[in-house]
């Protein structure tokens, strides 16, 4: 436009700004509103989508605001050409920015549905990230008019040549979304390597696995090797498992009576010990005629790995009490040694491990 500015223009300018303004910060009012009514339902994904929505909605209803008031002022063509293209910027980055933050949190939350624990694959909401921020970043390079094919052009070149220098990065990466897609892993299972290491995954991101020991110590282990290694995964196909309890009576037990009795301790700590399974049927199992006692194996239903040390320890203090109770024996292990020399029997005398003196020689009848 080449017409001079008016107090009109500048009126009109001031009315879309100020009405951007307003409508900005009623918006911003409603989400802030519609955020405490999303906290209240299950699903977390509303809250990331009203969260993503206080961020972008402001903003556009300025950038409105200012693209209205440059329309509304007698500006040139060419400086109404970098306005818009500067508002448009703007409003690309900002709708950026709140997808990369909407779908990396709603990718959070089906990860974290899916391994039923608080943790997080950061693998997968790192790279969803990256892509929507290149996306984004894309798109204002063409709003820019620059041609982005030579840049693609250049990316495959360089990539080329940084994939080669990060063979081992690859790896890992490549590892890791390999375990999370074909769920050998993920977030809140309980593993056991090969080498000793287990514990609790608590994340699997773009280069490592950190687990968490009982100890709560942490625990890093680079993709590519986990990917290898040799694994038990407590959590899957069930969380829930059994264990086995090894237990003795004497030879002079009623193995009746032993089983009945065994029976009715397993279903107690089945039905009172936090973490157990209820429904769990008592299984007593008789398998040894050993030195000193008849074996038995007690089987024992947990809910998850670590419930099992406590249910293990009420098992046996209430097993132990209820034995004495019913006058059934846990016989200690005894041996009886017998030495053979010259042709006689001699059963030696008991001695403590402490006694180390050596034995004195007896003397003959010379005094010798």
């Amino acid at each position: 436009m080449n017409r001079a500015l008016t107090l009109d223009d500048l009126v009109l300018a001031g009315i879309a700004v100020a009405a951007g303004l307003v409508l900005a910060f009623l918006s911003r009012t409603v989400l802030r509103w519609l955020a405490k009514h999303a906290k209240r339902t299950r699903w977390s994904g509303d809250d990331v989508i009203v969260d993503a929505l206080r961020s972008v909605v402001p903003w556009a209803a300025i950038a409105g605001g200012a693209a209205s008031a440059a329309v509304a002022l007698p500006l040139t063509r060419t400086v109404q050409h970098h306005t818009d293209q500067t508002l448009e910027v703007w409003l690309i980055g900002v709708v950026t920015l709140s997808a990369a933050r909407v779908i990396a949190g709603l990718v959070r939350t089906v990860t974290q549905s899916r391994s039923g624990v608080a943790g997080s694959a950061t693998i997968f909401v790192n790279i969803t990230r990256v892509l929507v921020l290149a996306l984004g970043f894309l798109v204002v390079l063409q709003t820019l008019g620059i041609s982005i094919a030579p840049l693609l052009t250049a990316l495959g070149v360089g990539g080329l040549a940084v994939a080669l220098a990060l063979q081992d990065t690859l790896a890992n990466l490549f590892a890791g979304i390999h375990i999370l897609a074909s769920k050998t892993v993920q977030p809140g299972d309980y593993i056991r390597l090969g080498s000793g290491e287990e514990g609790y995954v608590v994340d699997i991101n773009w280069r490592q696995t950190t687990v968490r020991q009982l100890s709560n110590n942490l625990v890093v282990i680079p993709n590519g090797q986990l990917a290898k290694a040799n694994m038990t995964n407590y959590t899957h196909p069930e969380q829930r498992l059994t264990v086995l309890v090894q237990v003795g009576v004497g030879y002079d037990a009623d193995l009746e009576h032993v089983e009945r009795v065994t029976a009715e301790v397993v279903t107690e700590v089945m039905r009172e010990v936090e973490g157990a399974v209820p429904d769990h049927e008592p299984a007593i199992r008789f398998h040894t005629f050993g030195d000193s006692r008849i074996g038995f194996t007690v089987i024992l239903g947990v809910g998850e790995f670590s419930d099992q040390y406590r249910i293990k320890h009420e098992f046996i203090k209430r097993l132990h009490r209820r034995y004495r109770q019913e006058g059934i024996s846990i016989p200690s292990p005894a041996r009886t040694v017998t030495l053979q020399q010259a042709g006689a029997v001699v059963i030696p005398q008991q001695r403590s491990a402490e006694d180390t003196t050596p034995a004195t020689a007896p003397a003959d009848r010379h005094g010798h």
